[in-house]
């Protein structure tokens, strides 16, 4: 798993579609982090508010006490999704198994299709065998059919090893250190 930091409002914005599902990583809720205040509901407006401080501040000294609260409320979450996804990682790292594949390598690509007509259950959901051209990073690859067909970019997740019979042997791994005239007299 790859963590995916932020440390100021808007940097990353997240979509509840399964909803609701508690939003418990920071503990503050997301009008507290972008406004430095809780937002005024209908029902606040209907039947007011608990008294706040009514202590009468000059411009600037507002303006400094909201920017030390904003300060401290986004060091405080920074803290709080740090400690959550060293938490989610250390869940999925201890569940997945993860595998790393290297250039010239056969695997199946998970890629579920439906068929008018046929059960889910029944059909096919790899494809392959396909060939890892080139390891993007430690979860993408770059990968291919045949070595007429075109390369599609997938996630280490929809990628098993492939163990089947007669693996494609298309692709030719490059040597990474072009030979010279220095090393063939020296492997001579």
């Amino acid at each position: 798993m790859v963590q995916y930091l932020s440390g100021a409002p808007f940097e990353r914005v997240a979509v509840d579609i399964l909803g609701p599902l508690p939003h418990e990583s920071t503990t503050y809720t997301p009008s507290m982090l972008t406004s430095g205040r809780e937002m005024k509901l209908p029902t606040d407006l209907m039947l007011g508010r608990p008294l706040e401080e009514t202590e009468e501040r000059s411009l600037p000294e507002f303006v400094e006490d909201l920017r030390e609260r904003m300060d401290r409320i986004h060091r405080f979450a920074r803290e709080k999704l740090k400690i959550h996804s060293d938490k989610m990682k250390q869940r999925l790292d201890t569940t997945s198994t993860e595998t790393a594949f290297k250039p010239g390598d056969a695997v199946w690509l998970y890629a579920p299709k439906r068929t008018k007509g046929k059960s889910p259950k029944l059909q096919s959901n790899w494809e392959g065998p396909y060939t890892i051209i080139k390891k993007i990073n430690d979860l993408v690859y770059r990968i291919q059919l045949s070595p007429r067909s075109k390369p599609k970019v997938v996630h280490l997740e929809r990628l098993a090893k492939y163990t089947g019979h007669n693996p494609p042997d298309w692709f030719v791994v490059e040597d990474p250190q072009p030979r010279t005239e220095d090393s063939v007299i020296r492997d001579e």
